[in-house]
């Protein structure tokens, strides 16, 4: 207890130990950083503006593009701060900062998983359920699904904020990743951890296997309903309705399980960084591109809203 010290705030390690690449990854950061925030803008707005996209499937796509932006702005910003910061050992984040950043990357980590897994029931509705579709799914249930992940998610990141700040740091302030998680946290702590770790792997885990189980299932009916149809319309139009969703959750839960999942002896701070930063700064500026360029009813809901303001 005498080597323990009242910590105000943490130094964070950069994106790369590499000085010379600093100046390139700010630069490939900030392009991803843009694209994101400016694609998944659009997408949202064009699904709140175009009437013909006024359905459950684009409804969950436009949550989604919220949750990607507020996402990767929860850590990207302070990576550039980071990348600033050069050759100075790290960049500084205060103890609030990083209680603050952690609770907003699992509120928004865990929504997004959870939303994922309510895009894949809504999927199976639409190709094994085509005729009751708009009563199963209807608006309001919509809403109570969208309200559900999202309260969800944010108790599940309260109870890691909570336990994250009733821990103890002795002199060692040194966080060896580029942004506050929970797994840096627990290393440097002099506290008991061992609810902490129960928390991470248990609830933390159980959520990314959950969802995921659950959006397995649902792919595991429309499947056995594709395989059924004997129009080549028909399987064209269960693929097209499901590829773009199912993209999103195999390069999401790769990166989650390969982040979450792994036994600590195989972690490295290497490789933790690099899949971080591919599902917080790579992956969100994908989901705009997915749905506009292989999706003909976006591309066609964004060329009626630059014509109305063309014209306007």
């Amino acid at each position: 207890m005498d080597n323990m010290t009242l910590v105000t705030e943490f130094i964070l390690f950069g994106v790369s130990d590499t000085q010379e690449l600093h100046s390139f990854l700010f630069g490939l950061f900030l392009l991803l950083y843009l694209t994101n925030v400016s694609g998944n803008l659009a997408v949202a707005s064009i699904t709140l503006w175009d009437s013909h996209l006024c359905t459950p499937m684009y409804f969950f796509v436009g949550n989604l593009s919220f949750i990607d932006i507020f996402y990767s702005s929860t850590t990207v910003p302070k990576m550039f701060v980071g990348l600033v910061w050069g050759g100075t050992g790290g960049s500084p984040i205060s103890w609030r900062g990083c209680i603050t950043q952690m609770f907003f990357f699992y509120f928004l980590g865990s929504t997004e998983a959870m939303l994922l897994t309510v895009m894949g029931y809504d999927r199976y509705l639409a190709v094994c359920r085509p005729l009751h579709y708009p009563l199963l799914m209807s608006r309001r249930l919509c809403w109570a699904l969208a309200g559900s992940v999202w309260t969800a998610g944010f108790f599940h990141s309260l109870l890691h904020a909570i336990m994250a700040s009733c821990l103890s740091f002795c002199c060692k302030q040194h966080l060896s990743h580029f942004f506050c998680d929970v797994s840096p946290l627990l290393e440097i702590s002099c506290s008991d951890i061992q609810f902490n770790q129960i928390l991470l792997a248990g609830v933390t885990g159980s959520i990314i296997l959950g969802c995921l189980t659950l959006t397995i299932v649902s792919y595991a009916m429309i499947l056995r309903a594709v395989l059924g149809m004997r129009s080549a319309e028909g399987l064209r139009k269960a693929f097209s309705t499901c590829g773009a969703h199912l993209t999103l959750v195999a390069i999401r839960y790769g990166c989650s399980g390969a982040m979450y999942l792994r036994p600590r002896s195989q972690r490295s701070l290497a490789t933790d960084r690099l899949v971080t930063v591919l599902y917080t700064a790579v992956t969100p500026v994908l989901n705009p591109l997915i749905y506009t360029l292989r999706n003909k009813e976006v591309k066609a809901a964004l060329r009626r809203v630059i014509a109305r303001r063309v014209y306007a």
